[in-house]
C-alpha cells in the first residue's frame, strides 16, 4: 500500500536511513541536512515539524510540509509541499520538490506519490495552480507532472516551469 505521511519522530529511525543517502542537490531538489549524523536527526525532524507553521523559517522562507513516501513499510521518496508562493519560489522552486530513492525510480512512485500529494494539500494550497520546475534534462520529472494533468506553462534555457490546476 502506497501512502504519505508527514515528517515525525515515531518514524525517524527510518526517515533517517532514507534521507542519509540523499545527495544535497539532485536534478534541482535540495536537501537542506545533507551530512547530518544520526544522533542530530532528531532536530531535523524537529526543524521539519516546525517548518509546517513557519516556526524557525530564515528570512524569505515560507511554511513547508515534508512527507515521506511509503510502500507499506519502507520508505520510496520524500515530497517537500510548500504552502504559498513568495517571489522567489514564484521564480524559482515552486510549490512542490520530490526525491524517489534511486533503488526505487522508474516503477511509477513519483507519479503516484504526487498525486497523493496534491490530494493531500489541495485545500491548503493558496494559488489556484500547484506550480513545479523541472530541468530540461529532468524528462522522467516532467512526465511525472503531466501524468498528474501538469502543462507546460514555460521555459528558458535550463528549465521547465510547469503547473498542476487544483
Amino acid at each position: 500500500m502506497l501512502y504519505l505521511l508527514e515528517s515525525n519522530y515515531k518514524d525517524s529511525v527510518k526517515e533517517y536511513d532514507f534521507t542519509s543517502k540523499m545527495p544535497y542537490d539532485e536534478n534541482g531538489f535540495i536537501y537542506d541536512w545533507y551530512g547530518t549524523k544520526r544522533e542530530d536527526f532528531e532536530d531535523v525532524v524537529s526543524k521539519m515539524i516546525d517548518s509546517q507553521t513557519g516556526e524557525g523559517l530564515p528570512e524569505g522562507y515560507v511554511p513547508e510540509t515534508i512527507y515521506f513516501l511509503w510502500d507499506n513499510d519502507e520508505i520510496v521518496g520524500m515530497f517537500r509541499f510548500r504552502h504559498y508562493l513568495c517571489p522567489s519560489l514564484a521564480e524559482g522552486a515552486g510549490h512542490i520538490g520530490y526525491y524517489i530513492g534511486e533503488e526505487f525510480r522508474g516503477k511509477g512512485y513519483a507519479a503516484k506519490g504526487l498525486a497523493l500529494l496534491i490530494k493531500e494539500t489541495k485545500d491548503r494550497l493558496r494559488e489556484d495552480e500547484y506550480y513545479i520546475r523541472a530541468n530540461k534534462d529532468n524528462i522522467a520529472s516532467q512526465k511525472t507532472v503531466l501524468k498528474n494533468g501538469g502543462y507546460i506553462h514555460h521555459t528558458d534555457k535550463d528549465k521547465v516551469y510547469m503547473r498542476i490546476r487544483k
